[in-house]
């Protein structure tokens, strides 16, 4: 007798009931994955890219950089390694605070690779966020000292050479910075 595994598929709404997760998992097409556990390069960069970020776009009200925050759209339920918001985006309480519930899309989605995550997957969110929204995404992969930049509707970016000037979307064009400056953060 041949025995079937019967794997019950959540909806969206179930997921969101349940409790978090160290690292976070995510939901993608009914299913649960948790992300890996950030390591020591992966942590440094989205540490230091963090206030880098906010120190250009936060003090003018511009936007403003959340490390692992969840962000719930179009039937999926994402945490990137760190989402970047247009300060008129920020889902906020009644009371002006920042809500905890981000239902939407983020403006600028940022992934760190991690050695054993899946590229492929990590870029399928990515390019979800770009379908309902997101005006660029970042796929950092320090083992290749390699950035892709992602945009809707146009051809991907590959920044590899240290002295390269990463992209970056419109409402961050304060922000200038280099491949190496990036990379040169695990030397420190």
């Amino acid at each position: 007798m041949m025995v079937q595994s019967i794997e019950k598929t959540l909806t969206l709404n179930e997921f969101l009931q349940l409790p978090e997760t160290k690292p976070a998992s995510e939901y993608i097409d009914g299913k649960i994955f948790q992300k890996p556990m950030p390591q020591g390069k992966h942590s440094i960069i989205q540490g230091e890219l963090v206030p880098a970020i906010n120190f250009i776009v936060k003090p003018k009200k511009i936007a403003r950089a959340f490390p692992e925050l969840r962000c719930t759209f179009g039937g999926r339920s994402l945490v990137p390694d760190i989402a970047v918001f247009v300060w008129n985006r920020i889902p906020r309480e009644a009371s002006g605070e920042v809500d905890n519930t981000f239902l939407t899309y983020p403006d600028w989605t940022i992934e760190i690779l991690s050695p054993a995550q899946n590229q492929t997957k990590v870029t399928k969110n990515i390019l979800h966020c770009l379908k309902f929204g997101t005006q660029m995404g970042w796929l950092i992969d320090p083992g290749e000292r390699t950035i892709f930049v992602y945009r809707q509707t146009q051809q991907i970016e590959v920044f590899d050479q240290l002295d390269m000037l990463i992209s970056v979307p419109s409402f961050a064009g304060d922000l200038q910075l280099t491949v190496g400056e990036l990379f040169g953060w695990l030397l420190e």
